[in-house]
């Protein structure tokens, strides 16, 4: 594969990566979502004043604007990891979660606790897509 071949993907409706790396990445039919936390696309700032189904929802928001500006769907999603502060939210978290993967066959996963996640969070979730 060429780097031709391998192509970013922005989007103004998910926040702008706090680092050097792509919101996502098209290489060879897949698309591969970096991680997002709860930030709000249009300040920077996180969401949710600490409450972990309040970070969930802009979580999920955030990846359906990239999967959305790849040209996919949660349904085109194949793989996802979720990383959470506590495992103790791993219930609210998932109720949530279903919501936007839970129709037909759902994605692969893992979910893992981290000593910490940027900016504070309490959850983050990155995933991989197949295009077309």
């Amino acid at each position: 594969m060429t780097t031709a071949a391998i192509e970013a993907v922005t989007t103004s409706a998910a926040p702008a990566p706090v680092g050097p790396y792509n919101q996502a990445v098209k290489a060879g039919g897949v698309l591969y979502c970096s991680g997002q936390i709860a930030l709000d696309p249009a300040t920077g700032a996180m969401v949710g004043g600490g409450d972990v189904e309040a970070e969930t929802r802009q979580v999920l928001a955030n990846l359906k604007a990239v999967l959305t500006e790849a040209g996919c769907s949660p349904q085109q999603v194949v793989r996802t990891t979720v990383f959470l502060a506590d495992l103790g939210d791993f219930a609210k978290v998932n109720a949530l979660y279903a919501e936007m993967f839970g129709a037909g066959v759902s994605p692969a996963r893992a979910c893992v606790e981290v000593a910490a996640l940027p900016k504070g969070a309490r959850v983050e979730i990155d995933c991989i897509a197949v295009l077309g």
